[in-house]
């Protein structure tokens, strides 16, 4: 809803747009302004034409439409006001033996109306404040549909974006996840996630984001994790992976601007090596013995960027018997470090995790985003999404 125009008519007098063509009737009209609600204010045009012009300077709080105007006539004369401007509400002016066309109106759009001749002063001003009123109500609950259809698409994306592990033996592997929304997205961004766990025990893991915000970015990510996971389960592997992924990307992207980094982890069940891909996404933090170190496994481009020529090493990385391995997107890294300009940054972030090394993995991520977020907070907090995922094998 217009704020300024609901903040204009609790203060000022309603206006009145009139549209007749006869001046006989608009002489009555103005009349019955004068002894019902003389503070009302009229400006009265002859032709459709003539209310277009009207319209495109100023926005009356009320349109007063005659169904016989030279340049339109019933409905569509109703039809036409409502192409010019669909925030304002009209009340048709009809001849005794058109009430029906009166009615019909309403069932257009028209907030009400009157039979020529047949108005007492009374009724015309209720009249004008009640259709007011009432436009006014159907915009508030189109707004609200609207906001709660925005609701459930966002919860739609989400589930798609934010899935849950798919784990075989959920005992032998620990999962913590997390994803925090950034205060500039109107929408759910690109990020996205996934761990799933094969027969033979190996279990693979992605992290991945989509430039830009909004839902067309969502839906692809979107679409990038379930391809994801599909070729996992289907046994596709190594860098056929990530090409595939790509091919995928570039079918179903609306815009050639977009692209997406990502890392896949292998982690085979004999739990001593991790096999790492990065395609253009920040490196990781390996978690044992009480401390963090940053990886920074040898990668290719983001996909998209190069389409069918990028190449993406499997680079191999010792897991030890304790460790754990957090991924994790931009968003939680780029953030302002207090009121000036600098970043928080890679090693920002490092020396915030490594403060936190001693917590749980739920408590850590927990830490992490928090300490960023508060680093951020003069600056308004992070902007950006931000996913992380913490993984670990389990000791027998």
């Amino acid at each position: 809803m217009d704020v300024h125009r609901v903040q204009s008519e609790s203060v000022e007098p309603p206006s009145l747009l009139l549209i007749e063509d006869d001046p006989g009737d608009a002489l009555i009209v103005e009349e019955l302004v004068v002894d019902s609600a003389p503070e009302m204010s009229v400006v009265w045009v002859q032709t459709l034409a003539q209310a277009r012009d009207e319209l495109a300077t100023s926005t009356p709080d009320c349109v007063l439409l005659d169904l016989h105007l030279p340049d339109a006539s019933g409905l569509e004369a109703v039809a036409r006001i409502q192409e010019i401007t669909d925030s304002v509400p009209i009340v048709v002016l009809t001849g005794l033996a058109e009430e029906q066309t009166g009615l019909a109106a309403l069932s257009v759009g028209a907030q009400d109306y009157l039979v020529k001749g047949r108005v007492e002063p009374d009724l015309f001003g209720r009249a004008v404040r009640y259709a007011i009123q009432r436009k006014h109500t159907e915009i508030a609950a189109a707004e609200l549909q609207a906001s709660q259809l925005h609701a459930q698409e966002n919860a739609r994306l989400e589930r798609g974006l934010l899935p849950s592990p798919l784990l075989r033996n959920g005992q032998d592997f620990d999962v913590v996840t997390r994803y925090r929304p950034g205060r500039s997205s109107a929408l759910l961004g690109g990020d996205f996630y996934d761990v799933v766990q094969t027969e033979d025990g190996t279990v693979h893991v992605l992290i991945g984001d989509v430039s830009g915000h909004g839902p067309d970015e969502a839906a692809l990510g979107v679409g990038l994790r379930i391809a994801w996971r599909t070729l996992v389960l289907t046994g596709v592997a190594g860098p056929r992976r990530l090409h595939q992924l790509e091919e995928l990307l570039v079918a179903e992207r609306t815009e050639n601007r977009f692209f997406a980094s990502m890392t896949n982890l292998t982690m085979p069940a004999h739990r001593r090596t991790v096999e790492v891909m990065r395609a253009g996404h920040p490196g990781l933090l390996l978690r044992h013995a009480g401390d963090v170190e940053w990886v920074e496994a040898p990668g290719g481009p983001a996909l998209g960027l190069l389409p069918g020529m990028a190449t993406w090493p499997v680079h191999e990385v010792e897991l030890p018997e304790d460790g754990a391995i957090v991924l994790f997107t931009d968003g939680l890294f780029e953030g302002h470090r207090g009121p000036g300009p600098e970043r928080l940054g890679e090693e920002g972030l490092l020396e915030l995790a490594r403060e936190r090394a001693h917590l749980a993995p739920a408590a850590f991520i927990d830490a992490l985003i928090d300490g960023a977020e508060k680093l951020a907070d003069s600056r308004g907090g992070l902007s950006d999404d931000v996913a992380v995922v913490h993984v670990k094998w389990n000791r027998k």
